[in-house]
């Protein structure tokens, strides 16, 4: 399995895990955005938005600039790449598992003879 510094990828995980955060990232995915108009879609106080970008911002997702009072974000993907492959182990592993389990059903087929698969599908 590929290691990676759990710190970072829990932080990550952590980051979307949360809803309002994940749509805040798809937000940002589309460009820069300042922090009211992440807020803006959402029931939450400037002050809350700013409490799930600063743990976006922990997870090293997003990126703040801060010219006068205005606060504005954009996304960074890379740490996104660490949990894609983390979540690519286990795709491969169970990949494997139902290649196997296909493997498996597909040779007990060829065991039965045709005649009685002919009497259990008619029954």
């Amino acid at each position: 399995m590929v290691d990676y510094d759990d710190t970072q990828l829990n932080d990550v995980f952590r980051a979307l895990a949360d809803p309002t955060r994940r749509a805040m990232l798809a937000d940002l995915a589309a460009g820069t955005r300042t922090v009211s108009e992440l807020a803006a879609p959402y029931a939450i106080s400037l002050a809350g938005a700013s409490k799930h970008i600063q743990v976006l911002e922990r997870a090293g997702l997003v990126r703040r600039e801060v010219q006068g009072r205005v606060h504005t974000c954009r996304l960074d993907a890379a740490p996104l790449h660490h949990g894609a492959e983390w979540l690519r182990h286990y795709q491969r592993f169970w990949t494997g598992k139902l290649d196997a389990l296909e493997a498996l059903l597909k040779a007990e087929d060829a065991a039965v003879p045709k005649r009685a698969r002919a009497r259990t599908s008619a029954a």
